[in-house]
């Protein structure tokens, strides 16, 4: 494992470049397989919905 240590331009510009030399194939499956690691991503939860978040209002009478 190589540790590097380098600017956040530089690492966008490093990544974006080995973005770039993948094939379109290359670079759909990349994206696929972002998607799905996106699904498994933490998220925070409300462990109980808000409730009344609605109101009732009779527009016919």
């Amino acid at each position: 494992m190589e540790v590097r240590f380098t600017t956040k331009e530089e690492s966008n510009a490093r990544r974006q470049a080995d973005f770039l030399k993948l094939s379109k194939a290359e670079r759909v499956l990349a994206f696929i397989a972002l998607c799905r690691r996106m699904k498994s991503f933490p998220v925070k939860q409300n462990s109980s919905p808000k409730k009344d978040n609605f109101f009732n209002h009779n527009f016919f009478s």
